[in-house]
């Protein structure tokens, strides 16, 4: 007598790897990928939100380290009024960069080596490049008069030698090389001057050596031949057009600032005696 399927069914073992439990466990696997995929999810989307904090928190803590290595020498009043003069410097230049259209990043500060930001270009041409190089040494001017007019105001030697310090940075910046700001403004006048900034930027490490004279002189001379190697070529002739009315403002700007910062450095010049 032959068992009926029914009774096949009642009286055979459930194989608890068979698929009568698949979906079952496939539903689970499924509904545990999707449980960590949104924990993920969740954690981009506070590193996100935590993203610019992160960003803040390198350019203060990078402002705090510099601070300390440079009140190693100067103290840390000093040093916390050179960081500040160093911080509106950069500031400018960020400031100009997102005017031109281009993401810039907060200052990032460097001991011994001053402040950088990060960008993707200068601009879309050597007008915008010039803009965005003055624009750091302009503000970073203004902010070393508050220091002189408190030297002014008190006589204390303390803001007097700040406000020095904030001058002649700012000078320095306007070497006609690459890549200090006055190279940049070059761009848009003559870049033939880089030349002549390089020789004098040599001349000036043969006589006063000194480590950041030397890092200025080997990017200058690799950015400098970058551009040489590029100057027959369409884009650069199209990057170095620029009307003469702006040649005319930038050139102005560049001659009226290093003259004024001339005045200011000479001015707030403290000779002081060995022993």
């Amino acid at each position: 007598m032959s068992e009926t399927a029914a009774e096949r069914l009642r009286y055979e073992p459930v194989n608890p790897g068979s698929g009568r439990r698949g979906p079952s466990g496939l539903r689970r696997r499924v509904s545990a990928g999707l449980a960590a995929a949104l924990a993920l999810a969740a954690k981009a989307k506070s590193l996100l939100i935590l993203l610019p904090k992160l960003k803040l928190l390198t350019t203060f803590g990078s402002a705090l380290v510099s601070i300390g290595a440079y009140a190693l020498i100067w103290g840390v009043p000093f040093a916390a009024g050179f960081v500040a003069l160093l911080f509106l410097h950069e500031l400018g230049h960020v400031i100009q960069l997102r005017r031109e259209g281009v993401k810039a990043s907060a200052p990032m500060f460097i001991p011994f080596l001053g402040a950088v930001i990060s960008a993707k270009s200068m601009g879309r041409d050597a007008a915008a490049e010039a803009r965005v190089g003055l624009a750091g040494p302009v503000l970073g001017s203004l902010a070393s008069l508050v220091p002189l007019a408190l030297w002014l105001a008190t006589g204390s030697e303390f803001w007097r030698a700040l406000a020095y310090i904030g001058f002649f940075l700012n000078l320095f910046n306007l070497i006609p090389v690459l890549p200090l700001d006055g190279g940049r403004a070059m761009a848009a006048l003559t870049p033939w001057m880089w030349l002549a900034g390089f020789a004098g930027l040599v001349a000036l490490a043969f006589f006063f050596p000194n480590p950041i004279l030397l890092l200025v002189i080997v990017l200058g001379g690799l950015e400098s031949w970058r551009r040489w190697k590029l100057r027959g070529t369409p884009q650069s002739q199209a990057y170095h057009a620029v009307p003469s009315r702006t040649k005319a403002l930038v050139a102005a700007t560049y001659i009226g600032l290093a003259a004024l910062l001339t005045v200011g450095v000479a001015e707030t010049y403290l000779a002081r005696s060995i022993g």
